[in-house]
């Protein structure tokens, strides 16, 4: 298949699958669940990876990696196995220079500039779109590796989530208060004029740690210049599609470290995604733009997308089990300090709490 027909092909599907989360929660859930283990990819590649593995009859992926890569850690794909593939940007390395006249300009790396002009470095640019070959563990054989599972709740160590959690906040410049005295009573309100984050002293220390992760995805999608999130009818008022937003990030963080929360009524994306393209619809009536309001799937993948982004910035920082879908760099060892269990052709010796075996 020709890269561009393949870039075509991928879309398509990935375009098929947003068509179902945005008709059905559950459908939805399923991409949350599948980013809670793969949250080092995007979502648009969490999702082709998913409609892969099910065209095959397989096991969802859990550590996916390219064939070379996997060579680097003494693994090697099975033979007879097709590849996985993702969408992987195009790039190229040029050099930024600012002109005497004050403009900026980007040349080749390697090209004299012109004279006066200040060098201002190197920059990678996105210039399209190719086709990745990956495959999951499943599918190679060679040295045993640990694949920790993230399942089991009551491995989770709730306090240390909250204190991961309030790392994030802090880091973006917000305080935590737990208080009994919320406007409203309500579980957690996020205040961009203060800086502050508020959560319901009567709830309990799980509720809590939910409630927190909720009103990070306002923090890190929703604050006063959010284009977007205005566009959802939220930004800091918090309404429309901001709460699903919020809400799924919440949901895939405490997912990927072991905490399931069950079915999110705020996952249901087709009512708040029909009052935005009304909106469009209205702003365009009154524009003289060329711009098309968007489709559901366009509101979909959009929002897929932020969730996805901002929950790998805070599991970055909370580190929970596992690697996140990726293996570690070539140089790193993907065994665990402190688990008694792998991924390979022989069974371990001994409790594999928390661990699960993958990979024949």
């Amino acid at each position: 298949m020709a890269a561009e027909e393949r870039i075509a092909s991928l879309m398509d599907g990935l375009r098929s699958i947003l068509e179902g989360a945005v008709e059905s929660p559950s459908h939805w859930q399923v991409l949350l669940d599948a980013s809670a283990n793969l949250w080092r990819y995007s979502g648009g590649n969490v999702a082709l990876l998913m409609m892969q593995m099910a065209q095959r009859g397989t096991d969802e992926p859990t550590l996916v990696a390219g064939y070379k890569e996997w060579e680097r850690h003494g693994r090697t794909v099975l033979r007879g196995e097709h590849a996985l593939w993702v969408i992987a940007p195009r790039t190229a390395r040029v050099q930024q220079i600012l002109l005497p006249d004050g403009t900026r300009q980007r040349i080749p790396v390697g090209e004299k500039p012109p004279n006066g002009a200040v060098d201002e470095g190197k920059k990678t640019l996105i210039t399209g779109w190719r086709g990745q070959a990956v495959f999951d563990v499943s599918q190679t054989q060679g040295e045993p590796l640990l694949v920790p599972r993230t399942s089991d709740a009551s491995i989770v160590d709730v306090p240390q989530l909250w204190d991961a959690l309030a790392r994030v906040a802090r880091t973006h410049g917000f305080s935590i208060q737990v208080t009994d005295a919320q406007f409203g009573l309500t579980s957690g309100f996020t205040d961009f004029a203060q800086h502050q984050v508020q959560v319901g002293g009567w709830l309990n220390a799980e509720e809590r740690v939910a409630v927190l992760a909720h009103e990070l995805g306002h923090v890190l999608l929703h604050g006063p210049d959010d284009k977007v999130g205005k566009l959802y009818g939220s930004s800091v008022d918090h309404r429309g599609l901001a709460e699903v937003e919020a809400e799924s990030v919440a949901y895939t963080i405490l997912k990927a470290h072991g905490i399931d929360r069950g079915p999110q009524s705020a996952s249901y994306l087709s009512g708040w995604a029909d009052a935005v393209i009304e909106a469009e619809h209205s702003v365009a009536a009154r524009s003289s733009s060329p711009r098309q309001p968007a489709s559901r799937v366009d509101i979909a993948k959009s929002v897929l997308g932020r969730v996805t982004a901002a929950t790998k910035d805070i599991l970055e920082v909370t580190n929970p089990p596992g690697f996140g879908g990726k293996v570690p760099p070539g140089d790193a060892s993907l065994r665990l300090q402190g688990q008694d269990s792998f991924a390979g052709p022989q069974h371990p010796v001994g409790p594999a709490r928390g661990l699960e075996i993958s990979g024949p």
